[in-house]
């Protein structure tokens, strides 16, 4: 017989983006909790920068996160002057960017796979102009099959 066994899992995964943008970082997720063999629970991911994020958006029309670019660049352009300005004209604008969109998600996790709409993909969104290497924390707390 087969009987639930509660699970705490970390891991912690490296994403080495070149331009401001989105990244979907769905398919990588789902493969690190298949390879913990988990089934139901809650999955926090966390984002360890202060000018990138992550969000829960639309994976199907392209234009959607085009548009969401743009709109955050209305938020927070590049072009405007701020007072911190010591590592580039982009960084000030990134921070502002980051703190109106997460760099916390939670996501209940059923079937051994994040419990995501149809149309919902997870993504790193980065800010910065540059490239950078973007580490993405993930936590699992919930059950995996045990004897």
């Amino acid at each position: 017989m087969i009987k639930p066994v509660t699970q705490h899992a970390g891991h912690e995964l490296i994403f080495e983006t070149r331009r401001p943008g989105f990244t979907d970082i769905t398919g990588e997720i789902n493969a690190w909790l298949a390879s913990e063999g988990v089934h139901d629970g809650l999955l926090t991911l966390f984002i360890a920068h202060t000018s990138a994020s992550l969000t829960i958006q639309e994976n199907a029309d392209p234009d959607v996160l085009h548009d969401l670019t743009d709109a955050l660049e209305r938020i927070a352009p590049r072009g405007h002057t701020y007072r911190h300005s010591l590592e580039g004209s982009d960084d000030m604008p990134a921070h502002i960017k980051a703190m109106v969109t997460s760099t916390s998600l939670s996501v209940p996790v059923q079937g051994g796979r994040m419990a995501l709409g149809t149309w919902q993909g997870v993504y790193l969104v980065e800010h910065r102009d540059a490239p950078h290497r973007r580490r993405v924390v993930l936590t699992f707390l919930g059950t995996v099959s045990g004897e």
